[in-house]
Formats: C-alpha cells, structure tokens, sequence
C-alpha cells in the first residue's frame, strides 16, 4: 500500500501521518520525489482500510500495491541498491564478476585460481565448501576445511569471497569468514534459512530455483529482508524446461525483468545455466547486454579433472581471453568491468 500526500506537505504533517500509520503495525518507508512524497506500507496491510488515512488532509489518494513483495519492490524503492562487500560494489555502473572453480579441492589449488582470476580482472572469489550433490556419492566438498582455505585464497590474493551456504547450523562461521553468502537454487525456497540470514548483515547472494517464478524470487528476496537484512542480491542461474542439450535453460529474459519489478542488483551464472564451457563466453555477452550488474563464472586450472562440474568449467587462459570480449561489451553499454 502507498499513500500519495499533497505537494507542499510540511514535515510536520507528514511525521503526524507517519506516527499514525506506524500504530496500525506495519512499516513506513518514505519514498521522495521532486514534487512528491510517498510513503511506501509493508508488512501484513490486508486489514488496513485505506479510507482511514482520509481525515488527514495531506492525503491526496491511497493506492494498493498488487506484488505481494514490498521491500524488494522497485515501487517502494525507485533508486538502484548498490550492495557492498568489502570494496567492492554490486549493483552500481561497474560489472562485477565472480570467479573461482566450482568446489575447493585443495588450497593450492583454490590460491593458483584466484591469481590467475584477479589477474584477468575478477573482483570476487567464488568457491563451494558444501557442495548440494544430485547423488549422495558425488564429492560433496571439504566443508568447514575447504572454506579456511577459500578465506586464505581470498585474503592472499584481496579479493572478497562468496561461497554457498547449506544450513543454519553454519550461519556464525560464515557471517564471521564469507563476505558474500550464497544461497543456492535448491534453498531458495527454504524458509528456516532465509529467516535466520535476514538477521545478519552480511550480502546474500540468492539464486534463483530450478523452477521458481520471479514472484517467488522475489518473495524469497522479502523474507530475507522483512527480518531487517536489505542486502540481497538476485541470481539467475537457469531454469528447468524440457530441453537436454544443456543443463538448464538461461532466462535471460528475467534479467530486464527483475531490473523493472525490483532495485535489487541482478547477477547471471551463465555456468550452471548452460553446463557447458563454450557456452559460457556467448551467454555472458548476452547478460552484459540485458543489463545484468554481474555475472558469476566458474574457473578451473584442471577441467578434465575436476571434483565437481570440470564440463562447464573455464580454464584461467579462457577466462582472461573472456574478460577481454566482456570489457568491450560493457563499454558499448557504458558500464565498465
């Protein structure tokens, strides 16, 4: 629900306003115009009259909000959220990529990756210490010991790092050594989960899930900040559909989308989306151009023989050709990289 106010409104009307709707339960967010103040309703609006709010003469009209997200929604936050972690910024004019292999194999390993990505341009270092595996025998990741050796990786070489997160039980250790936290597809939807990360305040990086809505992105988004963490970060990551030949579909067509319905940053894992590394330059071309503020790509020394996804992996030498096509891309659009 937002309520319009009448131009030239003082401020101490529009605080009168504010203390009285704040009584009905729900929070206020004040949304300014040149020649318009807003204030942006969320929380549970469904027994609000918005006749109540017509003995104040301020009002000029009350209009209800039909997404059933609020906080992640662009109507109640017209400007662009730039997430932050560490120095880097997401969600601004500069593209971020992430980079790194798809699962900490060893710290020798996860120390030469990240040289060889920082040196090619990346800004985050990507890593899996929990791995969610289709099949209970597949590598399931070093866990606890594989996310020290990704934080030695990234404090060695500057880099922020973001690794995926598979339960509650880990919430303290990550909030404490991960400077973005990684929500993965098949967790998108878990509540239990979303519920304790919004009381943190570290970046989470959402992905989307294998056959989510954007509303129900969106709304996982909302629990993540109806508990007061506002740094949230939308991934598309692929979707499922009929077709074989990749490992998912790539909806690129969410990209525009999510940038019109939210002001949250949208990040593309062209990886995981086509599970094929020659794909992988193509599609990240094609993000840039949808407007995507990120993009996130796996990279290996030794694809062949890699613990988990070597097909979809790049090689440092691939991925330092890729970043050059990408930094052209960007400069068409006017962004950088």
């Amino acid at each position: 629900m937002m309520i319009i106010l009448r131009p030239g409104t003082t401020e101490d009307k529009i605080a009168q306003l504010d203390e009285f709707v704040r009584k009905t339960g729900v929070e206020v967010q004040r949304i300014q115009g040149q020649d318009t103040t807003i204030l942006g309703l969320s929380g549970d609006t469904s027994r609000i009259d918005p006749g109540m709010f017509d003995i104040f003469e301020c009002v000029e009209r009350t209009v209800k909000v039909a997404e059933p997200y609020k906080k992640a929604n662009r109507k109640y936050h017209p400007q662009n959220t730039v997430v932050k972690a560490g120095n880097v910024e997401i969600g601004g004019n500069k593209i971020v990529v992430m980079a790194g292999p798809c699962s900490v194999e060893s710290e020798a390993q996860v120390l030469s990756v990240a040289r060889d990505c920082k040196r090619s341009g990346a800004a985050v270092l990507r890593g899996g210490a929990f791995k969610p595996r289709s099949s209970p025998y597949a590598f399931q990741g070093l866990g606890l010991d594989g996310l020290e050796m990704l934080k030695v990786a990234g404090r060695k070489t500057g880099m922020p790092i973001v690794s995926e997160i598979m339960s509650t039980e880990y919430i303290e250790q990550f909030e404490r050594d991960v400077d973005i936290i990684q929500v993965g597809a098949r967790n998108m939807q878990n509540f239990v989960l979303l519920r304790e990360l919004s009381h943190i305040h570290k970046p989470i990086l959402l992905k989307r899930g294998l056959a989510a809505t954007v509303e129900e992105l969106l709304m996982a988004a909302e629990y993540i900040m109806a508990g007061g963490n506002d740094q949230v970060i939308l991934c598309e990551r692929g979707i499922r559909t009929f077709e074989t030949y990749t490992r998912n579909t790539l909806d690129l067509s969410v990209v525009p989308v999510l940038k019109r319905q939210s002001h949250l940053p949208v990040v593309v894992d062209p990886s995981h989306g086509t599970g094929l590394w020659w794909m992988v330059e193509p599609m990240s071309k094609a993000a840039i151009a949808a407007g995507a503020d990120g993009l996130i790509i796996e990279v290996h020394n030794d694809p062949p023989h890699a613990k988990c996804d070597g097909q979809q992996s790049l090689t440092p030498m691939v991925f330092d050709k890729l970043m050059g096509s990408l930094r052209m891309i960007a400069q068409v659009e006017g962004r950088d990289i």
